[in-house]
């Protein structure tokens, strides 16, 4: 558990790779990130927290299970959804993830 990632334990997110997004459920609200795969980048287009349970590092460990799927198969990731980018922002390690 980090500042920004307030949440004791990272909530179970389910990749489902035919929708083309990670998704997860806390407390009956369901969050999610879309993404777009081309030509060996991951696309990151959307990223959504339904404000009930927003502050809690969902968002944050939605982009944290693309970001691993993406290391993983070797592919490159472009953050084209606000928050994807200022995680990258708030994380320049990542850096050679970008593509």
């Amino acid at each position: 558990m980090t500042q920004n990632d307030p949440l004791a334990s990272d909530p179970d997110v389910r990749h489902e790779p035919a929708q083309g997004r990670f998704a997860t459920t806390v407390d009956g609200h369901e969050a999610e990130l879309l993404y777009e795969l081309r030509d060996g980048v991951v696309r990151i287009v959307h990223t959504g927290v339904p404000q009930a349970i927003g502050g809690r590092g969902v968002a944050a460990a939605l982009v944290r299970k693309a970001l691993d799927f993406a290391r993983s198969q070797g592919y490159k990731v472009r953050p084209d959804c606000a928050y994807a980018a200022q995680y990258f922002q708030r994380h320049p390690e990542l850096g050679t993830l970008l593509g």
